[in-house]
């Protein structure tokens, strides 16, 4: 059996350098207490790694405000601009490792809410990311998450209207949301701000599933873009399976494929990458 890996598999630059802060914030502050405001990274074996190591995560600035004084460190997904002020007036020493393509929509958003537009982002409300987006803005924003909400979405018509991805949305979401603000002859100043790495790895999976007989993807069950991949495979392959780490692995699912693909969201660190890759190849042999 063939097992073939995506060549995009695995951490993006934002969660690399996020992750590496924290663990040299370890190394190199360790009579200082350090904290990460939401998970460092959408992948619960490195969370309790850090955990174990005495990092805490941190949900709420009311929980902050109740520790004692330490490093807090902002995640690739970034925070809203008042947030991050409350965080400094806190007294805390704030690290921001905000990916910086998260960190040009900030700004695109809070300059054009600032000249008068209404504010449009495409991606899933509920998402830190996007949650941190609207927090940029002077005057609130509008969040869709597919074109049946832009359709549904109404708007002043006689203020111009912006629109922005969550960096990891799906391209063709994104292009049918705009076409369906574009119908309702607002008007439009756009600008595709899904990250270059996001749609390389969505049209890569997408290739590769279609060329195998099984795929797997693995991330985290908390991770947005890990799940995009797998909805994006599991229409290429139907024999297409999300896990965490190589325990989910079911040695049933393959036994008649003789090429398997692999990829992992942007969360996903190579050790579980390679540990998954091991325990595939391995499965023809514990059949026989």
């Amino acid at each position: 059996m063939e097992v073939i890996l995506a060549k995009s598999a695995g951490f993006c630059f934002g969660v690399r350098r996020a992750v590496n802060e924290v663990y040299r914030c370890l190394e190199e502050e360790k009579d200082t207490p350090i904290y990460t405001f939401g998970p460092i990274i959408h992948n619960d074996e490195v969370v309790n790694d850090l955990k174990n190591k005495g990092v805490q995560v941190v949900d709420t600035l009311e929980s902050l405000a109740a520790l004692k004084k330490g490093i807090v460190i902002i995640r690739s997904h970034g925070v809203g601009r008042d947030t991050e002020t409350k965080m400094r007036e806190l007294g805390m020493r704030v690290i921001d490792m905000t990916c910086p393509f998260v960190k040009k929509i900030h700004r695109l958003v809070e300059e054009k809410s600032k000249e008068g537009y209404q504010i449009v982002i495409a991606g899933n409300p509920v998402h830190p990311e996007v949650v941190g987006i609207v927090g940029w803005s002077t005057d609130g924003a509008s969040v869709v998450k597919d074109a049946e909400e832009a359709q549904k979405l109404v708007l002043d018509p006689k203020k111009p209207v912006f629109v922005a991805a969550q960096t990891t949305f799906h391209y063709i979401k994104f292009q049918n949301i705009v076409d369906q603000l574009e119908k309702k002859e607002y008007n439009i100043n756009c600008v595709n701000t899904i990250c270059n790495a996001t749609r390389n790895r969505q049209e890569e999976a997408a290739s590769l599933a279609a060329s195998v007989d099984g795929m797997l993807v693995i991330g985290g069950s908390h991770s947005s873009n890990t799940q995009k991949l797998f909805e994006i495979c599991k229409k290429e392959c139907n024999n297409t399976h999300y896990i965490q780490t190589a325990e989910d692995l079911d040695t049933n699912w393959f036994l008649t494929a003789d090429r398997v693909g692999v990829t992992g969201g942007a969360s996903t660190p190579n050790i579980i990458i390679e540990e998954v890759l091991h325990h595939v190849r391995r499965i023809r042999t514990i059949i026989k």
